[in-house]
């Protein structure tokens, strides 16, 4: 079985994920789609991951894309985790992984209709989204806000989980929103405030066509494969949040090869994807929390000393803003309350790459400018950098 070591594997990790300066991309899209997926679960994140691999970084370049281009769109998709994806690879991602997504969140707004007691049911819910829709289409964008106080219904009130412990009183609004933009009905428009924001605003949209779940997944796994191979099925299951089954199936119609990896388990490459690739030149990044290099993979151990983990992530296994050099992740990094990056390396990785790390890290706060960045998910190194 042809071997691909854990070196190599950082290689095409700083040319695959346009890390290495001459890798670098002149657009949003080009960055998305050679990451496959960017986690958007904190606004900043989609922000911070697209401009440290940009030639010419800048949050206006993404802003277009989101907001008037519209060539990157957010899914709430693998993982029930929320990604920003192209539109050319949005139908994949949306047939292979959100449509399932989008009946589970459905589902669980109707059990709660249900054990709240006030006979709210399937009907009531079709209605509200009717009005919704209706309303966010006369505003042509609208906050959540607005958008319960144009529709009564949207202010309902119900007790979810009643009779345990985690009994409580909620808005509806929230869950009615998040039902109509998982099945593609509404999508997130410019937010209130900064990039940095997450209080979006909403504008319909029109659900993207039906087409095969199985053929997406193979889809989905292939690019998957040319941005993070070699993997194990295991981190494809994880990365995706298929099944057991739905991966290994998917693996066998993309045309996936087996590898060996230094950890001795079997990992997957693209098709023909085996030749070593010559290493880029030194780099240094600094990537923001949950960026896409260190989530890319269950097992990160090729890139990510096991001693650093305590220190950079978070109790719920999100990882923090991270320092690297040459495909190997050294150290965390924060944003002063002053505007000013400061980091920590958790590596003696020497001269050369201090001075290109500070290189980043100037880098970073010429495009971010007056823009104040606090991670979503707090780790230990974050806190006592800022603290």
């Amino acid at each position: 079985m042809h071997r691909v070591d854990d070196e190599q594997r950082r290689v095409r990790l700083g040319r695959r994920h346009l890390l290495a300066p001459s890798a670098r991309a002149a657009s949003a899209v080009t960055v998305a789609d050679a990451l496959v997926a960017l986690h958007a679960t904190d606004a900043a994140t989609v922000f911070l991951s697209v401009c440290a691999r940009l030639t010419e970084p800048g949050a206006g370049a993404v802003e277009r894309a989101l907001y008037e281009d519209v060539s990157l769109v957010r899914l709430l998709s693998m993982r029930n985790t929320l990604f920003t994806v192209s539109t050319e690879v949005a139908p994949a991602v949306d047939a292979s992984s959100a449509r399932a997504v989008a009946a589970k969140e459905r589902r669980k707004l109707l059990k709660h209709l249900k054990e709240d007691g006030q006979g709210l049911d399937e009907h009531w819910l079709a209605d509200t989204e009717t009005q919704t829709l209706a309303a966010l289409t006369a505003r042509g964008r609208a906050t959540g806000s607005e958008l319960s106080a144009a529709v009564p219904a949207l202010r309902t009130k119900i007790t979810v989980f009643p009779g345990t412990r985690q009994e409580t009183v909620q808005g509806i609004a929230s869950r009615v929103i998040r039902v109509l933009a998982a099945d593609g009905r509404i999508r997130r428009d410019r937010p209130r405030g900064s990039w940095t924001s997450s209080q979006f605003r909403w504008t319909a949209a029109e659900p993207w066509p039906p087409s095969d779940p199985a053929r997406a997944r193979a889809e989905l796994a292939g690019r998957w494969l040319r941005s993070y191979g070699p993997g194990t099925e295991g981190d494809l299951k994880w990365w995706t949040g298929w099944g057991a089954r739905e991966t290994r199936t998917a693996l066998a119609a993309a045309g996936a090869e087996e590898v060996l990896l230094d950890s001795g388990a079997v990992g997957w490459v693209a098709p023909g994807d085996l030749a070593d690739e010559p290493a880029p030149e030194p780099w240094a990044a600094l990537l923001p929390g949950l960026d896409p290099s260190a989530m890319g993979w269950a097992d990160r151990g090729f890139h990510l000393p096991v001693d650093h983990r305590a220190a950079l992530f978070d109790r719920a296994g999100n990882i923090g803003p991270t320092v690297w050099w040459n495909g190997t992740v050294v150290g965390g990094w924060a944003q002063r309350a002053d505007g000013e990056p400061v980091w920590r390396l958790l590596s003696d990785v020497g001269r050369e790459a201090s001075q290109l790390i500070e290189a980043e890290a100037a880098r970073l706060s010429a495009w971010v400018g007056d823009a104040r960045i606090t991670p979503r998910f707090r780790t230990p190194l974050e806190r006592e950098l800022t603290a």
